[in-house]
């Protein structure tokens, strides 16, 4: 069925979420907590969901504070399908439908040289960055009967190269693609699949990479801050970006990947 033609609609209507069902994954803290807390915001109910459960329910007790409606948390690993079916069910049952999915669990790049990533450490990156939103957004898709949107957090380096990183690099480049193949088998379900690739954001998972590097004498204010716009990206950064994904105002937009870089891709 063809998007409608928002050309009249109020803005507010375009970026209202109200009556919408969502689930977070990853939501415990940093960029996923705050997608959290800007879908809840727009009008959304959110499932946080995180290996995390105590951190889940930290996340969805203020989204309840914050801005009443129904919002909730479960535990969920992205490794584990089955957690991620149980959460989408629970989502249908407990709410009546579900339209927006947010794939933002993930394993930080840290691998060290090539020639000595090990076979486990690729496994493990690949289980969780790839195949877990690949799984995710199968499992949401079957449930969005109504159509909706999956978003797909990705990275600037799922369009360039950096050493040290390789497996994190391959498996960003990888939801690049599962964002474009989605969208294509999709969309005649009336589901968007849109990817947000975010540069450097100042998040506690992020420090604690860092962490090694600035015991050797790395300046991590300096190289977090080290953008066009010359200050560290925070999680609301990133959360505004998936907000317009997941919103009417992105009706016409899928199979595509919005950078949320800050200009680290411009000179690439």
């Amino acid at each position: 069925m063809p998007i409608p033609d928002f050309s009249t609609t109020p803005l507010s209507d375009l970026i209202s979420l109200a009556g919408r069902r969502a689930v977070v994954t990853g939501a415990a803290k940093g960029i996923g907590a705050g997608i959290a807390r800007r879908l809840a915001e727009a009008g959304a109910s959110v499932l946080v969901g995180d290996i995390d459960e105590t951190g889940a329910a930290s996340v969805a007790e203020g989204l309840n504070a914050a801005f009443g409606g129904r919002h909730s948390h479960c535990r969920l690993d992205v490794a584990d399908t089955s957690t991620l079916a149980a959460a989408a069910d629970w989502v249908v049952s407990n709410w009546g439908g579900l339209e927006i999915w947010v794939n933002n669990a993930g394993i930080f790049p840290s691998t060290g040289p090539a020639m000595d990533v090990t076979d486990d450490f690729i496994d493990r990156m690949l289980t969780v960055n790839v195949r877990g939103s690949f799984a995710a957004a199968r499992e949401a898709a079957r449930r969005m009967d109504a159509g909706g949107v999956i978003v797909n957090l990705v990275s600037t380096t799922g369009f360039h190269a950096a050493p040290g990183i390789s497996a994190y690099v391959t498996s960003k480049h990888a939801v690049v693609g599962l964002t474009k193949s989605l969208a294509l088998e999709f969309a005649s379900r009336n589901i968007r699949v849109v990817g947000v690739a975010p540069t450097v954001v100042d998040t506690p998972g992020v420090r604690d990479q860092m962490e090694p590097l600035a015991a050797a004498g790395l300046d991590i204010e300096k190289t977090m801050a080290g953008n066009l716009l010359g200050r560290a990206g925070v999680p609301d950064d990133i959360a505004r970006v998936v907000l317009f994904a997941a919103s009417d105002l992105a009706a016409f937009v899928t199979g595509s990947t919005i950078p949320a870089d800050a200009g680290s891709l411009a000179g690439r």
